[in-house]
C-alpha cells in the first residue's frame, strides 16, 4: 500500500514528538502489505474502527488516532488526520 500523505505524520510529528515513531512504524507497516479488504486490515491492525468509508488506527498505545480513507483497488491509503485521543474524542473530524 502508499501512504499519501506522510506530511501528516510530519506536522503531526512536529507538535508531539513522542508520537513521530509510532506513527513512522504504522507507516513502514501499512507500506508492507497488500489490503484488499477490511478483515486484511484488521489482521494487521486488529483495533482499527471503521467509521462510514474511513478507517480509524489506534497509535501509540492508543493515545493517538490517525484517520484514513483506504482506497483497496489503488492500494493507497490517504491520511485524512492524525489527532491525540482527546482531539479524536471531540469528533471535529467527523464534519
Amino acid at each position: 500500500m502508499r501512504v499519501i500523505s506522510r506530511r501528516a505524520i510530519r506536522i503531526f510529528g512536529e507538535r508531539h514528538p513522542e508520537a513521530l515513531a509510532p506513527l513512522l512504524h504504522w507507516a513502514n507497516a501499512v507500506e508492507a502489505v497488500d489490503w484488499r479488504t477490511p478483515g486484511d486490515v484488521r489482521c494487521i491492525f486488529s483495533t482499527a474502527d471503521f467509521v462510514e468509508d474511513l478507517t480509524v488506527f489506534n497509535i501509540g498505545g492508543n493515545k493517538y488516532r490517525l484517520i484514513a480513507f483506504v482506497h483497496y483497488r489503488r492500494r493507497a491509503v490517504y491520511i485524512k488526520a492524525v489527532l491525540t485521543h482527546r482531539e479524536y474524542d471531540k469528533g471535529a473530524w467527523k464534519r
